[in-house]
């Protein structure tokens, strides 16, 4: 089993990887294999809803989104981390999950997924907010740990001395772990997905 973890900072070892890094810590101790994917600093285009996916299978702008959700058809859970910009998920990571979540929502569902938000001070349970607002729109079970999954400090040294948001960390690791272990013994067992229905729009103005 596999988890695919995504940093969605610009800075490819700064906060958001200390939290990351601490959450793939436990899961490799619970046997549950980890990549964390750099998002970094590409140039990155938001969804234009040409909705082109649905005809190709893909998301029309072919980079880094598309690369991530050929990974993801493989994992068996995710990890989303965000810094805070302005109280809430930087600007790139939204455009990212937007197109990733439009394009290939068929590689997430039924897929356990948890957020992680990495502040200096506030914000992040708005962030975290926001991004738990993927999982619950596409089938996917949301991991919990024992507080919101947040991580302070202004840089990777005081994030490491934020010892109850490691803890934090730390236990959505070993509930994440939990979870997939789980799925994989109803599988074992042949309990099947849910059927999914045909989608229904309700659009109330004409």
């Amino acid at each position: 089993m596999k988890v695919l973890l995504l940093n969605g900072s610009s800075h490819r070892n700064g906060t958001t990887f200390t939290a990351l890094e601490e959450v793939s810590r436990a899961l490799k101790n619970e046997l549950i294999d980890t990549e964390i994917y750099q998002l970094g600093n590409p140039e990155l285009r938001d969804c234009s809803g040409c909705q082109a996916c649905r005809k190709i299978g893909k998301c029309v702008y072919n980079d880094v989104v598309n690369e991530f959700v050929e990974k993801a058809k493989m994992a068996d859970g995710f990890i989303f981390g965000t810094p805070v910009y302005y109280a809430h998920p930087s600007g790139r990571i939204l455009s990212f999950l937007d197109r990733a979540f439009y394009s290939g929502s068929s590689a997430f569902a039924f897929k356990p997924a948890a957020s992680v938000a990495v502040a200096r001070r506030s914000g992040t349970t708005a962030s975290f907010d926001v991004l738990n607002k993927y999982f619950t729109i596409c089938n996917m079970p949301v991991v919990s740990s024992t507080y919101w999954n947040n991580l302070h400090g202004n840089n990777m040294e005081e994030a490491r001395q934020d010892e109850e948001g490691l803890q934090t960390m730390r236990i959505l690791g070993r509930n994440m772990a939990w979870m997939l272990k789980c799925i994989d013994a109803g599988k074992k067992m042949g309990i099947t997905k849910p059927q999914i229905e045909e989608k229904v729009k309700t659009n109330f103005i004409r």
